[in-house]
């Protein structure tokens, strides 16, 4: 049976604003915004600390020296607990391209962990996100293109193995052979389909959105970018309104200034923080193996031995603190980390903000943005 929990003088983070106030946990569940003194089985004063919903990340390849595409269920089960000491309360594993055994193995690992995870205290797993199966060899960056696949009839996205319950993401070219097609048909099939490595111009991409691919994939990395004599894809992103995006804010992908400057043209609503997190993730500086190649990490970035940065090695918590010290609001940092990611996936009725009803997934951090606890369907797992 679960207790009611009182959390009490909290700087709370509401889509809308922020108050110093208090939240009844019931069933896992927010019942109540209220600083009313409320029996409860448990009453944790927070003290003016600044409540968050619990951050989502929806593409994550890894961390702790486990690679999402070669893990067991018990590895992803220690990524979730490493990621909820993070503040991540919910996440995306990210497969890159492989073997097709390799995928029917990972889908498997999956769907075990996901199968296991409500016994764990742990950041809880939501589905599965393949990125670059269907790409543009020439925009690559870490990926393996003697693995991309081409598509020629309805069969050959049946071919990626799907998950028995959870949500399925695909980031890919718009402009692969019979792509608009390919996206058509993934929506039919209820992915979320998103547009990465990348450089197709503005007619394909209008036709790609029309299909029903509305997202841009680690906005600036893998796509074309914004040159005088031609906008791009990051150019058509950010002057399409209806359009959003995600980024990696580690100040390495993208420069902290065009950071800013994305997230304010593009508006916090429509920016999604990401951490595209791989293998070496907390373990620090050094050479490592993933995805069949040497990785460096010098310095928090990651290089491969073609010379192209590799993924990063941050958590959300990173680039939450990233955001905050580019001047952005506690409230618009909660849409991002939080609410955003929810969205895109179709979860913002059960996550990714505070609201009566909604899953009592919470981080807490003190004034220096560092983890105080996190919560997890309304237990206090760290």
């Amino acid at each position: 049976m679960k207790l009611c929990t009182l959390l009490r003088n909290a700087n709370l983070i509401l889509p809308d604003r922020n108050i110093v106030t208090g939240i009844l946990i019931e069933d896992g569940n927010v019942s109540k915004i209220t600083q009313d003194r409320i029996d409860a089985d448990e009453v944790i004063d927070l003290d003016g600390a600044t409540l968050y919903p619990g951050f989502i990340d929806i593409h994550n390849h890894g961390a702790i020296g486990i690679d999402v595409n070669e893990a067991s269920a018990e590895d992803l089960a220690e990524v979730s607990i490493f990621l909820a000491s993070k503040g991540v309360t919910a996440w995306v594993p990210t497969l890159v391209p492989d073997e097709d055994e390799n995928y029917r193995d990972a889908i498997r690992s999956i769907d075990e962990a996901m199968e296991r995870q409500n016994r764990s205290p742990q950041a809880q797993i939501l589905g599965v996100h393949y990125e670059g199966i269907f790409a543009n060899e020439n925009m690559c960056g870490a990926l393996r293109p003697k693995f991309f696949k081409a598509f020629r009839n309805r069969n050959e996205v049946l071919q990626l193995p799907r998950l028995k319950n959870g949500i399925h993401i695909t980031t890919l070219a718009p402009e692969v052979e019979h792509g608009i097609d390919l996206i058509r048909e993934l929506v039919r099939s209820d992915w979320t389909v998103l547009i990465g490595h990348t450089k197709a111009n503005f007619e394909k991409l209008d036709k790609a959105f029309d299909a029903g691919a509305k997202h841009l994939t680690h906005f600036f990395n893998a796509m074309s970018g914004i040159h005088h004599r031609g906008l791009g894809v990051a150019g058509w992103g950010l002057t399409n309104d209806e359009v959003t995006f995600d980024i990696i804010a580690d100040g390495i992908h993208v420069d902290p200034q065009m950071l800013k400057f994305a997230a304010e043209i593009k508006a916090p609503e429509k920016v999604s923080l990401i951490s595209d997190s791989v293998l070496p993730t907390g373990l620090g500086d050094g050479e490592y193996e993933v995805w069949g190649e040497k990785i460096s990490v010098l310095n928090g970035k990651t290089q491969n031995e073609r010379g192209s940065i590799a993924g990063s090695v941050i958590t959300i918590l990173d680039a939450v603190k990233m955001m905050r010290y580019l001047g952005f609001s506690e409230t618009d940092v909660g849409k991002m980390a939080s609410l955003n990611p929810a969205k895109l996936i179709g979860m913002e009725k059960t996550h990714g903000s505070i609201e009566v009803g909604k899953r009592a997934d919470l981080v807490v951090l003190d004034d220096n943005s560092e983890i105080v606890s996190t919560f997890i369907n309304g237990e206090n797992v760290c």
